[in-house]
């Protein structure tokens, strides 16, 4: 009950701050983005302790998957702020003779981000910069399960923001109930599509909007006659990026039948080449979150026939990145989002045969497709639905801020990055002005002779 009230006047202070205009500013708002970039570079140092307790993520891969990515996006909101901020003049038509019409970008006013664990710092941070950019109140809900990380982010925005402007608050499930009992003007979610329903309902109560990033069984589709070898690479590099802990990973991979046999042999060599021949004893090779996650993915390494890997290390909570070969629709691992380092292989003979199967799916958050026939790339790209992807590439797609991400249908709602972030923290307020040096008589009721005229130009 204590936490209840403590939440509520949290909420209330933010709410508070938000209608004082302060946050409206263009240079509050570059101001503090300039904070948020000087606090990660501040604790950069305790950022990869954090994630290296959490989720054993060697600085390389915190810095390339995580803090670089927020550099770069702040980077890019300081540089485009002012221009997202201006107002955006549009057409009239004739019967609006004299007016001016344009949009203006109106922040929504107090904003939650509920973040995941996979990457900690930057699914926390990220919605949260373009929150800033629009003129928004954010409070933070990270994920309990990377704990170092959470704390850290709790300590580092605690100690350089005010909380009625930006903070966060850590806790389990009873901390986001808490916090989605509150009256929030915007809602943003990056996490499983069950939650995301719950979130979606919650919101609902105060006609809240919402962003939803989930996830799903993102498919890699290889043709026939795709480049062998740098398909390989980047499918394994995709895939076990995170040890398979990605929300776009390839889940599961179809692959020509003429080509199988080269692909996987030059997937295993990839594999060897960026892990070490043991990646269970890899100090650089990220672990499983925790227990319960290690013991679900396990499960799944009797399904189908081991091609490649298997090992698993409980101690440690690491398992080897593994290809499953013989698998079916049918097999467990093929029922939900895999989120871990297991590759299931399915195969085909014709191209419209797997686009027939992944429209009877469910959509999903990614879909790659590796060939080098223009045709057959705009026939997936264009007749699957999918929230985002690649041709000939896995996950870089992320790292253009220019390109939205987010999902459709059960994989997520709405997008972000660079731009669209200032754009999902906005809502586009349309104004009308009119002048007063004189006044169109025809929209005003009249004679036959103004019935006709104003038929003429609007018909």
């Amino acid at each position: 009950m204590v936490f209840l009230v403590e939440i509520q006047k949290l909420v209330e202070n933010q709410r508070s701050f938000f209608l004082s205009e302060q946050t409206l500013d263009y240079r509050f708002r570059i101001d503090n983005l300039r904070k948020l970039r000087n606090m990660l570079e501040k604790y950069e140092k305790s950022i990869y302790q954090a994630l290296k307790q959490d989720l054993n993520k060697s600085t390389y891969e915190t810095f390339t998957t995580e803090l670089g990515f927020l550099y770069n996006e702040i980077k890019h909101a300081e540089k485009s702020l002012k221009d997202w901020m201006a107002d955006e003049l549009v057409d009239a038509p004739i019967t609006h003779k004299g007016t001016k019409s344009f949009i203006r970008k109106e922040p929504y006013g107090v904003t939650l981000v509920i973040s995941p664990w996979n990457y900690p710092l930057q699914l926390a941070i990220a919605p949260a910069i373009g929150a800033i950019a629009a003129g928004n109140t954010v409070i933070i809900k990270p994920s309990e399960f990377s704990p170092s990380t959470s704390s850290l982010l709790a300590k580092m925005v605690n100690e350089t923001f005010d909380s009625s402007y930006l903070t966060v608050v850590e806790g389990d499930s009873e901390s986001s109930k808490a916090l989605l009992n509150q009256r929030f003007d915007y809602i943003f979610f990056t996490g499983s599509t069950p939650v995301g329903k719950i979130i979606m309902r919650k919101a609902s109560e105060h006609l809240t909007p919402v962003t939803l990033e989930l996830g799903g069984k993102s498919p890699v589709v290889v043709d026939k006659d795709a480049d062998i070898g740098l398909t390989a690479k980047r499918i394994v590099w995709g895939k076990y990026t995170n040890a398979g802990q990605t929300c776009v990973a390839p889940d599961y991979m179809y692959v020509h039948q003429k080509i199988k046999e080269k692909l996987l042999k030059e997937m295993q060599k990839q594999i060897k080449s960026l892990y070490g021949r043991d990646a269970i004893h890899n100090n650089h090779y990220v672990r499983i979150i925790n227990e319960n996650h290690f013991n679900r993915l396990s499960q799944f390494l009797s399904n189908g026939s081991v091609f490649y890997g298997g090992n698993v290390d409980r101690n440690q909570l690491k398992i080897e990145p593994t290809i499953l070969d013989n698998i079916s629709w049918e097999d467990p691992v093929m029922q939900d989002e895999i989120f871990g380092p297991i590759l299931p292989v399915l195969t085909f003979n014709s191209l419209e045969e797997v686009i027939t199967e992944l429209k009877q799916r469910e959509k999903p958050l990614a879909l790659y497709y590796f060939g080098e026939k223009e045709r057959n790339q705009e026939k997936v790209m264009t007749t699957l639905s999918f929230g985002g992807g690649c041709v000939n590439d896995t996950l870089y797609h992320l790292a253009n801020p220019n390109l939205p991400f987010g999902g459709v249908g059960s994989s997520g709602m709405g997008g972000y990055h660079g731009k669209h972030s200032f754009d999902t923290f906005s809502h586009q307020k349309s104004i009308l002005k009119q002048t007063t040096k004189f006044d169109i008589p025809l929209r005003y009721p009249g004679g036959k002779l103004a019935f006709s005229l104003i038929k003429k130009i609007m018909k």
